[in-house]
C-alpha cells in the first residue's frame, strides 16, 4: 500500500507524489542492479579468496624443494602453489588475448570484403 503525500491546496499547483513502502517494494518490485553494486559484490567476493588465500598459504608454511629450469632451491609450499597457479594463469591469459586478436582481425577482413 503506497501512501501519499498531503494533497495541496488547488491555488499551489502542485502534483500529487507518491512514496514506496516497505509493502510495496516486498510486494513484486526488486531493487535495480546497477553497475556500483555489482562492483562492491565483486569486491566483497574478492575479499573473501584473497582471505582464503592467505589462509591457505599460511596452512602450507612446510619448505619444499623446487627445480626450474636448472635452478634449485626451497620455497614454502603454499607459495610454490601460488605461483604455479599465476604461471598457469597467465598462460590462460595469452591464450584468449590470442583468440580474440584472432577473431577481431577476421571480422575486420569480413567487413572489408563483404560491404
Amino acid at each position: 500500500m503506497a501512501m501519499k503525500s498531503p494533497t495541496p491546496s488547488p491555488d499551489e499547483g502542485v502534483a500529487e507524489t507518491t512514496t514506496p513502502t516497505a509493502d510495496s517494494i516486498a510486494s513484486g518490485s526488486t531493487p535495480k542492479v546497477t553497475r556500483a553494486s555489482a562492483a562492491w559484490v565483486a569486491t566483497g567476493v574478492a575479499l573473501l579468496l584473497l582471505i582464503l588465500l592467505i589462509v591457505f598459504i599460511l596452512q602450507n608454511s612446510s619448505r619444499v624443494e623446487v627445480q626450474f629450469l636448472g635452478m634449485a632451491g626451497t620455497i614454502p609450499l603454499g607459495m610454490a602453489l601460488l605461483i604455479a597457479a599465476v604461471g598457469g594463469g597467465v598462460v590462460v591469459a595469452i591464450a584468449g588475448v590470442a583468440r580474440v586478436t584472432q577473431l577481431r582481425l577476421n571480422a575486420r577482413r569480413v567487413r572489408h570484403n563483404h560491404p
